[in-house]
Order: structure tokens, then sequence, then C-alpha cells
């Protein structure tokens, strides 16, 4: 697995705009990927010191398309503490 297939997409919220000011950032990631693979993936692609990461598994929901209800796919985010005075400027200004 490739460090630059690890990370998907950022995931930029109101309530994850507010972990920015506590150091952390939210990042939605590949399924199989492990905590050491996703602090390998940061450091690498944002050139910082990655202190933690904590993994959510965000299940499925039921949705509906008309008549028709439909689950969604599971989901892994994670989040990110960085080590103080560090920052990704990716975030930044949104």
């Amino acid at each position: 697995m490739n460090v630059y297939e690890v990370l998907r997409r950022p995931l930029i919220t109101e309530k994850n705009s507010q972990l920015q000011i506590l150091n952390k950032y939210v990042f939605e990631v590949m399924d199989e990927a492990n905590k050491n693979q996703i602090k390998q993936a940061v450091e690498k692609v944002f050139k910082v010191d990655v202190v933690s990461v904590n993994i959510i598994a965000v299940p499925g929901k039921q949705r509906r398309l008309g008549r028709h209800q439909v689950l969604t796919s599971p989901w892994k985010k994670a989040i990110v503490t960085l080590k103080p005075g560090d920052k990704i400027e990716l975030f930044e200004g949104v």
C-alpha cells in the first residue's frame, strides 16, 4: 500500500474546524489502513510530526432513493494530532 493511497481526502466540517485549535486534523482514510500507516502518510505528505492517531469506523446508513432504500458504504476516518507548533496549510483559511 502506497502512503499516498492511505489518505483519501480531508474532512472539513464546522466541528472539525474547531478541532484545529487543539492541533487536530481529520481525514477520510482507506478501510484497510492502520494507525502506523496513517501516521507515516501524514508525516511524509505534509512534513509534520504526528503525536497520535485516533481511528473511527463510520457505519453505513439507510438512505432513500425514490421508493428504494439503499445502504451507504461504511468508511473510516482518522483524527491526527500534531506536535505543538506544526500546522497543515491545506486546512488554513477554511
